[in-house]
């Protein structure tokens, strides 16, 4: 774990109140693996007072961190505001990232909204074959796929208005590719709102396939101190509660008790 000063290098306006941000920022960057976060600080002032955790999305070769994120608060206009040079305190890698799959085969990965962060690092890094589904509200929120790296993965969208691809939820598509996942894939990696991620913990864990979720939660600390992310563990386990920041955010499906999960995660 880091602490470093990091400039802004770049940052781009992709969708609908959606930035990816170029962040200068080489330690982190050269030990950051897919599905860890950072902690950024936003201002120097006491307001805002706690740090904001953001998924890694990528790592460029001249030590860029890659933040994609979402104006929903104070916080995050701050950092709309930023232009290249203004800098940010960011504390980081944290957290357990993703497993790549110990067999060879594609990888299918299923990503909500803001969820498509993490998972577009893992498939820069995975070397291997994935497809992507990804699920909006609408047109206006979906991020292209090439300023993300994508441009080589299959990518299939849905829009729960029907602006652009499926007219439906992104667990539509899961639904229709879950009849081939036993045959054709060696791992399912997920990112997105609780409810879907309990569809796919749902359809994963009657077919007995391996799949790693990405929570997300709200952290005030990102280190374990304030255990303001907990999550409950799965019936047998030999403790009651993870926290996401320190035992995730990460999790093989099976690991999570799914029917208690929705109250605990913001």
């Amino acid at each position: 774990m880091i602490e470093q000063h990091a400039e802004v290098t770049f940052n781009d306006r992709v969708a609908a109140d959606t930035y990816l941000m170029g962040l200068k920022s080489p330690d982190i960057a050269a030990r950051a693996h897919p599905g860890q976060f950072v902690m950024i600080r936003v201002g120097a002032q006491a307001d805002p007072l706690l740090r904001r955790p953001f998924s890694i999305c990528g790592v460029r070769k001249d030590g860029g961190l890659l933040i994609l994120y979402r104006v929903v608060g104070r916080g995050t206009r701050i950092m709309a505001g930023a232009g290249p040079g203004t800098g940010f305190d960011v504390l980081g890698p944290l957290g357990n990232g993703f497993d790549f799959p110990a067999q060879p085969g594609e990888s299918l990965l299923v990503a909500g909204g803001m969820g498509i962060a993490p998972l577009s690092f893992l498939a820069q890094r995975t070397g291997q074959e994935v497809q992507i589904l990804t699920g909006y509200a609408c047109a206006d929120q979906q991020i292209p796929f090439e300023c993300l790296g994508l441009s080589h993965c299959a990518v299939l969208v849905a829009t729960e208005d029907g602006t652009i691809g499926h007219h439906g939820r992104v667990t539509d598509l899961l639904q229709e590719s879950g009849n081939h996942i036993p045959h054709g894939y060696a791992q399912v990696y997920a990112c997105g709102p609780i409810p879907m991620l309990m569809a796919v913990a749902d359809l994963t864990l009657r077919q007995g396939i391996a799949c790693q979720v990405s929570l997300e939660s709200t952290m005030a600390c990102g280190l374990g101190a304030c255990q303001g992310c907990a999550v409950p563990a799965a019936p047998g386990s030999d403790r009651r509660y993870y926290h996401v920041c320190q035992d995730g955010p990460v999790f093989e499906v099976g690991t999570l008790d799914w029917e208690q999960l929705q109250p605990h995660v913001p």
